[in-house]
């Protein structure tokens, strides 16, 4: 019995061994704080192995290329603008030579009227968006000018030619000859406008039936030049239906104005077709005496003469 009276339990043996463990680790916790000296200096050496945004000014295609559409890219330049003018401008120049910026209204925008004030190459932009947006010149010419743009109408300066003389003009027009003369070559240009003509093109199923009626027989009777006597013979019907499934279909036709025009380079260009249509900006030098014609005639036939800036194709499909 005496054996015995020292032997506990096991239940309170444990529970004695618990206790003693709960307290000999009272002092530890398991929500510590991170580290944070060392998240900081990752998150440094992080943003350090990032690449930089390629530059506009070093590499205006790899800029252009960062953006999905034209639109993301006319925004990334307008943020640039805010850190450096000539940034932007170059931004903006990418996007509109190496995407297919459409985007007039924002070109025309408050962020970029200054600059196409004053930059020589502004002028030549924007008749890239032009011919980018298909050409139409007539409709785009007005919004140019309700934004006071100073670029014209081939026909507003040979209305007025004195107040128009030395001014940008943009028309679309096909080169019909091209010419040297004395060391400057010349082209003929003949202006055309752009106009959209409805057709209906067929489509889907097409549906043709054909009838055919035949009667016969005898006729008794009396004529007045004949007199009695039996009429036969045969007497066929035919029918036709054809059904067509259509849809309303527009084109683009290209038109001619009946305005001519002469066009100097500055040297023979390889590039400027003759019988394809280009959105042109020129510089308007005045009206000249066609061969001919004698000076002291009033009523002597002249034509524009113009000094080429740029030409772009225009593209195909008609932005509105």
């Amino acid at each position: 019995m005496l054996r015995h009276s020292w032997m506990l339990p096991t239940w309170a043996l444990l529970g004695s061994l618990a206790a003693g463990c709960g307290a000999s680790h009272s002092h530890v916790t398991w929500t510590e704080e991170p580290p944070r000296r060392e998240e900081a200096a990752v998150a440094k050496k992080s943003a350090a192995e990032e690449p930089h945004p390629p530059s506009a000014l070093q590499d205006p295609k790899a800029f252009a290329a960062r953006y999905p559409n034209p639109a993301l890219c006319e925004a990334a330049a307008r943020r640039l603008q805010g850190q450096s003018r000539e940034e932007g401008w170059a931004g903006l120049k990418a996007c509109i030579e190496y995407t297919p910026f459409t985007q007039l209204k924002a070109l025309l925008g408050r962020a970029w009227a200054e600059d196409l004030r004053v930059r020589p190459e502004g002028a030549s932009l924007i008749a890239r968006v032009v011919a980018q947006r298909g050409g139409s010149v007539s409709g785009e010419l007005q919004a140019l000018q309700q934004q006071r743009i100073p670029i014209f109408s081939l026909s507003s300066a040979m209305d007025r030619p004195d107040t128009y003389k030395g001014r940008y003009v943009l028309l679309r027009a096909q080169v019909a000859d091209q010419r040297t003369e004395g060391e400057r070559p010349t082209v003929w240009l003949v202006e055309h406008s752009l106009s959209s003509v409805e057709t209906n093109a067929p489509v889907g199923y097409g549906e043709r039936s054909d009838t055919l009626s035949s009667y016969s027989g005898d006729l008794d009777g009396q004529t007045q030049f004949t007199g009695p006597g039996r009429i036969g013979g045969t007497v066929t019907n035919r029918q036709r239906t054809d059904r067509v499934a259509t849809r309303r279909h527009f084109d683009n036709i290209s038109d001619e104005t009946g305005r001519e025009a002469l066009g100097r380079l500055p040297q023979a260009d390889p590039f400027l077709e003759t019988r394809r249509d280009y959105v042109i900006l020129a510089r308007f030098d005045g009206m000249r005496m066609m061969s001919g014609g004698a000076d002291t005639e009033e009523e002597a036939p002249r034509i524009p003469v113009l000094t080429i800036v740029s030409y772009h194709p225009p593209h195909p499909l008609v932005v509105y």
